[in-house]
């Protein structure tokens, strides 16, 4: 499980960053990326990395606003143009499906796959559970519809240890089936050996949380609870409260302040306004330190790899 930043910017593009888009990587899981938001230009920004656009399988959409939603038509336009053929699944609030549509049909654009939209109705709303991933979201506070995202893996069960098997001259087949259900086995020599010792620890699911824009909330607390990296918009910097409160944003404190109380193991800092250049970036990520010393302000093309932690009580 990767996430890489496609685009970092607040409002509009700059040269040294594009509008909002991030990549939730799982191609170990399950040979897939999973697309948060898709402003304008992100299949150029794809195009300078190993993403291919027909692993792409679902897009999650925060808010309706142009720097978050005005690369979709022409992304999944070059989807279909780029081999991609499997269906895609659209989740954000209610209007996205007719901005899409509009645009795909004023441009006589044909696909060779299927959309479908998944509109969210309610303020709090699972959106997507399979036997892996979990995907609920809320509602944030940014002046119109605004929802921030949790991806939350289910638990891994430990894994057989052939290796131990193996040495002591048991020899695989149906018995290994058992042994991993950790039931007990009597061997054809009289030994009866316990499925528990020989099956690894079992690791705990991670989870990740991903906001739109907002204002501080609560909700933003609720969604991030444990999250092993919350990725969170820092538009304003610590001295410009009144500003983000009046445009609906959030400031490094603010963002920090989320994430200590959500008792976070990463914070990551996005949505940068574009006037925050060089070292003031920099200072940026220094304010949200203060308060969570463990943030970092995500650049254009930003990579991080999210570990798997001990689950408690192995």
């Amino acid at each position: 499980m990767e996430l890489e930043f496609l685009g970092t910017g607040a409002g509009l593009p700059a040269k040294h960053r594009n509008v909002t888009s991030i990549a939730l990587r799982l191609l170990a899981e399950r040979n897939a990326i999973w697309l948060f938001d898709c402003g304008e230009g992100t299949q150029m920004q794809i195009l300078n990395t190993t993403i291919k656009p027909r692993k792409i399988e679902k897009i999650f959409i925060s808010h309706l606003h142009g720097d978050h939603i005005f690369g979709l038509p022409g992304l999944i336009t070059s989807r279909s143009n780029q081999a991609g053929d499997k269906p895609l699944e659209i989740y954000g609030p209610e209007g996205l499906e007719e901005f899409v549509r509009t645009s795909l049909k004023i441009s006589k654009t044909h696909l060779n796959y299927s959309l479908k939209f998944i509109e969210i109705t309610s303020e709090e709303e699972t959106l997507f559970e399979d036997d892996q991933f979990v995907v609920t979201c809320k509602k944030l506070d940014h002046g119109i519809a605004s929802f921030g995202f949790r991806v939350a893996e289910k638990d891994h069960k430990g894994e057989l240890q052939v290796e131990k098997l193996k040495a002591l001259g048991i020899k695989p087949g149906p018995i290994y089936g058992k042994l991993k259900q950790g039931a007990n086995v009597t061997l054809a020599d009289g030994r009866t050996i316990a499925g528990s010792d020989f099956v690894g620890q079992d690791k705990k699911g991670r989870v990740v949380t991903i906001l739109g824009d907002t204002r501080y909330t609560p909700n933003t607390i609720t969604l991030a609870e444990n999250a092993d990296v919350l990725v969170h918009e820092s538009t304003f910097n610590k001295h410009e409260a009144k500003l983000a409160k009046a445009y609906y944003h959030s400031t490094t404190h603010q963002a920090a302040t989320a994430a200590q109380k959500a008792q976070v193991k990463q914070l990551i800092l996005t949505h940068i306004s574009a006037r925050y250049l060089g070292k003031d970036a920099t200072e940026l990520e220094k304010e949200a330190q203060e308060v969570f010393p463990n943030t970092t302000i995500a650049k254009d093309f930003y990579f991080v790899t999210i570990p798997f932690q001990e689950k408690e009580g192995n």
